[in-house]
Formats: C-alpha cells, structure tokens, sequence
C-alpha cells in the first residue's frame, strides 16, 4: 500500500489582509495546508473556518519567530505592504518592503524553504520610482533575485490596483462620494487597470503550482483601462447620486495631499500617493494570459457590491402611506 502524500504546507505572511483571504480560502480548496501568521489572533479568528488554516500569534519582523513560522513549510508566500507609513522619509516603506523582504529570504535559507512567491507593485522601479512605495518595492525586488540564488525558486507579481467587495479602492471613493457634493482631486487623469483580487489570488495558486513560473515576474492587470475620472463617474453612476468632481491643478493636488499626509488621521491620501499616480499603472503585458487566466472586467462585478443610495423621498412617502 502506497504511503500517504503529506500535505504540503504554505506559509502566507499577509494572509489576514484583503488579497490574502482570498488567496487562503483559494489555496485551502487546492489542498494545502496554509499557516497564516497575525499579530491579533482574535481578530483574524473568522479565518479559522477555513479547514487547513494554521492561524499564529507572532510578529513577522522578528527573525526568530519568522524562522519558527516558516519551519516545516514547503512554500512562502508574501503579501505584506503598505500604502502610507506612519512618518514621511521612507522608513516605515523600507521595513515593511525591503528589510522584511531580507529577513523572510534568510529564515527560508535557515529552515529549507525553496519556493518563494512574492507580492510586488506594478511600475515597481529600486532607483527610478517617483515614490517611496514603488522605489522600495522595486529594492524588494532586486533583493529577490540577488540574495535567492539556486536556493529559492522566486516568482514575482506586479499587480495594478486591486479590487473587490472589500477593497480599500473602490470602496473609499465610494464613501467620499457618498459624504460629500463636492469632491476636488487631484490626477484625475492617473490610469490604471484594475484586477480583481480573485484573479491575483488564482495567479498566485496557478504559480505555486506550476515550476515553470519559477524565477519570472508577471504584471497582472484587469482588461481595461480606466482614469481615475472614469472610474469616479462609474463610481458615482452605480450610487446613482449627483457629485461635482473637481480637477486640483498640480499646486493645489500637492497642497491636498500634504494636508491629507500631515493633518487627517489614518492618511487618506498622501504626498507618496501622489507621487506614485505620476506613472501610469497600466501592464506592459499580459501576465495573467500567460498563466492562462482570464480577468475579469472592473465594470461587471463592481455593480455587485456597490448600493445605489437610497430615494429618500420615496422611503418617506412609504412611510406616511403606513402610518395612514
């Protein structure tokens, strides 16, 4: 009788995030066992119903407790990144993008893991990328290919912006539409090409899967290209509301963002933000297409989570029609 195949196991840092839930419900349907690291259990506990999902207290920045996560496991998977840091020099990009990056390649050296895939940005450039996000992303990425030798089979993905019925895209404009009549933004000529956060998930499962993706990188983007304006109109169009979207010349984009970066809490909207909308987010080629995916367009499946705002008027005179 033929021994029974061990389930291979994958360690997701990130894996609590936006693009790492569906990734783990995705790569436990495919079998594999999937340990997910978190600094609050309890708040990560929804993960738990997913059968295979190793949830773990522990704080990926430290090498210890980075090798102990990694310790038995076939593949590592990284998903960890920021949009804004705390401060403004660039440190908070470097630790969460680069020094992290250093640490999970030497924990998979010291406890054998040889399958690394890793979560980078698109237009991701170490020396050239007009802000900290993308020049630290890129520094990630030289990382990679400089420091995994033949020890670690690397795969790399470049996704643009990501979306889904939980995504921190979509939605927050949804929200300053909803609050405000009036909203002036800045770059509204920015492009992007939206993915849908299930086909980065599946590129990710079909690249763990396959080796012959080992030692490549691939651009993921969503069929069509969007302005940040079209994408605010379509926005505004699904809520079914009236808003005057007002253009900020480069002065007063700048002055918008610094306010957003110094004066709101949580940053909104930043300076590095605004820098990194200087480049278009639009794929040079077609990674998923290479992995055989098909993406799905933004359009189509936004409608399904965005709620038209409700008449008020009608629901009034529903309600006086019940009180007669």
């Amino acid at each position: 009788m033929a021994a029974r195949q061990a389930t291979p196991t994958v360690c997701v840092l990130g894996g609590t995030g936006f693009v790492g839930r569906s990734l783990s419900s995705l790569l436990v349907r495919r079998g594999y066992a999937v340990r997910i690291p978190t600094r609050n259990r309890q708040r990560n506990r929804r993960l738990l119903v997913l059968p295979g999902v190793d949830l773990r207290q522990a704080n990926v920045h430290d090498e210890a407790e980075l090798e102990e996560l990694l310790r038995g496991c076939d593949a590592a998977i990284n998903l960890v990144g920021i949009l804004n840091e705390k401060g403004h020099d660039g440190s908070g990009f470097r630790a969460a993008h680069v020094d992290l990056v250093e640490k999970l390649i030497g924990a998979c050296q010291e406890t054998g893991v040889t399958r690394l895939i890793h979560m980078s940005a698109l237009k991701a450039n170490h020396n050239r990328g007009p802000s900290h996000y993308l020049r630290t992303k890129g520094q990630a990425e030289r990382l990679i290919e400089t420091l995994c030798g033949d020890e670690i089979h690397y795969t790399i993905f470049q996704p643009s912006v990501i979306f889904g019925s939980e995504d921190s895209f979509i939605n927050r404009f949804a929200g300053l539409l909803r609050l405000s009549p009036i909203l002036p933004l800045a770059r509204l000529d920015a492009r992007f090409a939206p993915v849908h956060v299930d086909d980065v998930a599946l590129a990710f499962a079909t690249a763990l899967a396959d080796s012959d993706t080992c030692g490549n990188t691939y651009e993921l983007c969503g069929p069509d290209i969007y302005s940040l304006r079209e994408i605010i109109d379509f926005v505004r169009r699904e809520l079914g509301i009236r808003r005057l979207v007002v253009p900020m010349p480069g002065v007063l984009g700048r002055l918008q963002a610094t306010i957003a970066d110094y004066l709101i809490p949580g940053k909104p909207f930043s300076l590095d933000n605004l820098r990194s909308m200087s480049v278009a987010n639009v794929c040079s080629n077609g990674g998923l297409k290479q992995l055989g995916i098909t993406p799905r367009p933004m359009h189509q499946i936004v409608r399904g989570y965005l709620k038209p705002e409700p008449d008020r008027l009608a629901i009034l005179r529903r309600s006086n029609r019940r009180r007669d």
